[in-house]
């Protein structure tokens, strides 16, 4: 094989190869029944022109067949009167007509027959055209489809490492994240809370507790001092059976304990 040859035969290779790829399903179905419409409408200018020629031989040849009888009528009109000559001259007019009138006849049914299988042949093409037409609609929702699928494939292919599903990925960390610091926030605060009314009770205790003694020292000593000189001093009064005045601050706390004492 000559290297001209070799070359020859790669170049066509990827030329067909170039040609195939290129090709859109969609775009060739419908340059293909572009084609077919294009034949369509040469053939049927063409079987247009044939039954035109048709009918003007048509015409012709029904013209020349009355010429011929007319001159058949005129040449026995000269015999009848007598004159040979005329009637000679009629009968050979009369001949070249009828001759022009077979040729034409002749031409007429080969017109005829021509017409008819352009006739057929165009009903044919129409018949294909239909066709092609519903295939080709067929076809070009089957490639949309296939098409439809190839993308959904492919995106599905894509998700599980595009960047779209990383950035979900991510975002949802940060959430997960978020709520762990409002639950801690939220059990930091509780346990603040609980502290504070922890000391406010420690220290409502100590408080009462003080406020008693004070009392006690208070009562003990104006006591001691409105004894007239000569009476014993009377035995002091115990916590149990003395209760001391409580301020308005004391006896809202004891009110609050009674209440939580309660709960």
């Amino acid at each position: 094989m000559g290297l001209f040859d070799r070359v020859s035969r790669l170049l066509r290779a990827n030329v067909n190869d170039m040609v195939a790829k290129a090709e859109d399903p969609e775009k060739i179905l419908e340059q293909a029944v572009m084609d077919m419409q294009e034949d369509l409408v040469q053939l049927r200018q063409a079987v247009a022109s044939s039954i035109a020629n048709q009918k003007r031989t048509e015409q012709q040849y029904t013209k020349a067949m009355g010429d011929a009888n007319s001159w058949q009528s005129k040449a026995q009109l000269a015999l009848q009167k007598g004159d040979e000559d005329l009637a000679r001259e009629a009968l050979l007019r009369k001949k070249n007509y009828s001759e022009t009138a077979a040729s034409l006849k002749a031409q007429l049914d080969g017109q005829a027959g021509m017409v008819d299988t352009m006739k057929k042949s165009l009903m044919q093409l129409e018949g294909k055209i239909s066709e092609a037409k519903t295939k080709k609609d067929m076809l070009k929702s089957r490639a949309q489809a296939a098409k439809a699928q190839e993308q959904l494939q492919g995106a599905v292919g894509r998700i599980g490492t595009n960047s779209a599903m990383a950035a979900f990925e991510r975002m949802e960390e940060k959430v997960l994240i978020q709520e762990a610091r409002s639950q801690a926030a939220a059990e930091l605060t509780g346990a603040d809370l609980e502290s504070k009314f922890a000391a406010l009770s420690a220290g409502s205790d100590v408080e009462d507790e003080l406020a008693a003694m004070k009392q006690q020292m208070l009562g003990g000593s104006s006591s001691t001092a409105a004894l007239p000189q000569g009476t014993a001093t009377p035995k002091a009064a115990t916590p149990d059976t003395v209760k001391a005045p409580m301020s308005v601050e004391d006896a809202e706390l004891e009110a609050l304990r009674k209440q939580i004492d309660g709960l």
